[in-house]
Order: structure tokens, then sequence, then C-alpha cells
């Protein structure tokens, strides 16, 4: 599954383009909402690692607005169960995530995005005039 957590470190894998490729934007995206156990000391020891403005706009994208527009100085248990709602139970199980820059996108199928493909055809991967590519694991 796709949560906001993850999606909040990836950003776009296409050769040569370095520039605006973060956040991926969602499209066609089924949500899904998993409740998970609270641990308001883990959310604490990972909201440094979190870009703000990125978390905020996506979830904002999927339809939740409980994150404040700037991070607040000052952490209660009211916060944090919403940036743990946001980050860990709002699930993309259909869609795709969409490089801002380039356009490129990366099919979510069955909760899973399709990060592998691209950036191996990135880096330089041939593929067949049919359009097939070769099995992993080949010469």
């Amino acid at each position: 599954m796709v949560r906001l957590i993850t999606h909040n470190l990836l950003g776009c894998h296409v050769k040569n383009c370095n520039a605006n490729n973060f956040p991926l934007e969602f499209k066609n995206a089924q949500v899904e909402l998993v409740e998970t156990e609270f641990n308001p000391d883990f959310l604490r020891g990972f909201l440094p690692k979190i870009e703000w403005k990125a978390l905020v706009d996506t979830a904002r994208q999927l339809g939740d607005t409980s994150l404040p527009n700037e991070q607040p100085e000052m952490v209660d248990d009211d916060f944090l169960k919403a940036l743990h709602h946001v980050l860990l139970e709002i699930h993309v199980e259909e869609g795709a995530m969409v490089c801002p820059n380039c356009k490129h996108e990366y099919p979510i199928s069955n909760g899973i995005p399709n990060m592998v493909r691209s950036f191996a055809l990135s880096k330089g991967s041939t593929i067949g005039a049919d359009g097939s590519e070769p099995a992993f694991g080949r010469a």
C-alpha cells in the first residue's frame, strides 16, 4: 500500500529529471482508510524527516484537511493523532503517481507502486521493437 509516509520520501527516477520532481502527484487515486496502532514516540521521531508542505498538499489532494498549513512548534496529542492518520492510515490502493516535471506516471496496483520498471527503463535498459522488456536475470 502507498501510505503518505512512504510517498513523502519518493521522487521521480526518470533519467535527467532532476528538478521539480517531488512530490509526485496522485492521479485517479482510490483511497482506503486502514486503522493502525497509534505510536506517538514514533511520530515525534519521524517528524523532522517530513517534507511538511508536500505532506499537507498531498493530503489535501486526497481530501484530508486535518493538518495545519505550517508545522506547529508545540506538538500535542491532537496534532500527533492527525499526523498519524495522514501518514499511516490513508492508503492509496489504485491509481498513479505523476512527476510534476516530466509527467512520467508510476502506476499503483493493489497498493503497490511500480517504481522498479520505471527506474530500470530510465537507466538505459533496452526495449525490444515489439515493446517487450528483457526478463530480469537473463543475459
